[in-house]
């Protein structure tokens, strides 16, 4: 059901539709959860170490996937809050047009250099193969994954956050039940894991063309609306790129950083994997009030209520850092129990591990807190160059910490490559924020005194 979020007030909105948008991030994340409890669980330390050491380059594949699909229907987002109907249908196949363009490209760059880029990241020789078999697979099947992303956001983007949530839950019910039988049942070891995974998310593609074929009326795309101008295309890509690019040098360190974890052996890739699973979870509340910004931005953006967008970041700050503060409290306290979920009795160091990077990178959550409203809220307006140098920051802070910190202080160095890359992230976005606050209440004002 399609909201619009340019009427009522801001704290209720962006916390009604900010909680479906937790849920259903939680259920995106639970797919890489799933994969790495159900195979560290079941197929040994050294499978967990090889499909954990993939996290970074699925990261960077499916980050830009991610990143691309939430940039241009913020387009669509635009179009609705204009109350541009024809707009907002065009926009819809624009999204799916660039989304098939996408997904082809990223299948042949990762099918063809996927194992080349494990290699050249030093990863250990008893889980180079097991990592290739996982992220092959998932990689040549990313067109599921980016269908996905793309069906969802354009509903959230009409101001619906609920439905793309159960949708997720479902397909993630699938992957549950799917990947205990492709592993144990049929014994396919790690690609009946990644096998497990696209297949579920052939059903969450397939239950979203159902939705909104019955339900959602404003994006049943007439034929004219395939065709589209080179501009129209252009003015998706000028949101969309940018993100998905700025998500890819987000990664690109984590990458850098995997190639430094490797040098300290499959238990601290282990454990680092494990944590990093937890700790996405954790993140769902704060990155989930991001995402409900950039729709609420993009909404009042297109109607030219410039003011609720301001009171909305201000609201979206506050609720955001009470649950980054909490997320961070439950993880310090229970980091041990939640590390032995994947690993079992008698890996000690494991989870001792997996603790610190808890402790360390928990304690930091309150700026990814902020970071994450500045980044959508400015990406809601369309900008696009702040937000991408806010990514390069990122890429920066994390190489620093893989050529130095791992080498000077190990582990703990790893640990502290978030919050150092965090920092160096939020800094341009909040002074970005703060001088478009200044226009936008300049520019509010102005349109008042017009009307």
């Amino acid at each position: 059901m399609t909201k619009d979020l340019t009427h009522g007030g801001p704290a209720r909105l962006i916390l009604f539709f900010t909680l479906p948008l937790i849920a259903g991030n939680i259920f995106q994340q639970l797919y890489a959860f799933v994969d790495t409890l159900l195979v560290g669980r079941f197929l040994g330390v050294n499978a967990l170490a090889a499909v954990g050491c993939t996290g970074s380059i699925m990261f960077f594949m499916m980050g830009f996937v991610v990143g691309f699909s939430t940039g241009i229907t913020i387009y669509t987002g635009q179009r609705y809050g204009a109350k541009d109907e024809r707009g907002v249908r065009q926009s819809a196949a624009a999204c799916l047009v660039l989304t098939l363009l996408e997904s082809a490209v990223l299948t042949v760059i990762g099918l063809s250099g996927c194992r080349w880029l494990l290699i050249v990241m030093q990863t250990p020789a008893e889980i180079l193969d097991g990592a290739y078999a996982f992220i092959s697979i998932i990689l040549g099947g990313v067109i599921m994954f980016a269908a996905l992303q793309t069906l969802t956001n354009i509903i959230r983007a009409l101001g619906d956050s609920r439905m793309p949530t159960i949708f997720l839950a479902t397909a993630l019910m699938v992957n549950v039940i799917l990947e205990p039988i492709a592993i144990l049942v049929l014994e396919w070891g790690i690609p009946g894991a990644a096998l497990a995974t696209i297949a579920s998310q052939f059903i969450g593609d397939l239950l979203c063309v159902i939705y909104i074929k019955k339900r959602v009326p404003a994006l049943h795309i007439h034929r004219e609306d395939w065709h589209v101008s080179r501009e129209f295309l252009l003015a998706h890509l000028k949101i969309g790129l940018p993100m998905g690019f700025q998500t890819s040098i987000i990664a690109l360190g984590a990458i850098i950083l995997q190639v430094a974890l490797n040098d300290l052996g499959p238990v601290a890739v282990a454990a680092y994997a494990a944590s990093q699973k937890i700790e996405s979870l954790a993140m769902m509340p704060m990155m989930s009030f991001g995402f409900a910004m950039a729709a609420y931005t993009a909404q009042n953006y297109g109607a030219r209520k410039y003011h609720r967008i301001i009171e909305g970041v201000r609201k979206a700050c506050a609720m955001s850092v009470a649950f980054s503060i909490t997320a961070g409290i439950l993880l310090i306290l229970f980091g041990p129990k939640l590390m032995y979920l994947f690993v079992g009795p008698g890996q000690d160091q494991v989870i001792a591990y997996g603790h610190e990077y808890l402790i360390v990178n928990g304690s930091c959550y309150w700026i990814l807190s902020f970071l994450f409203v500045y980044r959508f809220t400015l990406q809601g307006l369309g900008q696009s160059v702040v937000p991408t140098i806010a990514g390069v920051m990122e890429l920066i802070m994390r190489t620093l910490a893989a050529l130095f910190l791992c080498g000077w202080l190990g582990y703990l160095g790893a640990c502290l490559a978030n919050p150092m890359a965090w920092i160096g992230s939020c800094v341009p976005l909040a002074i970005a924020y703060w001088w478009t606050k200044r226009i936008l209440k300049r520019d509010d004002s102005s349109f008042a005194s017009q009307s």
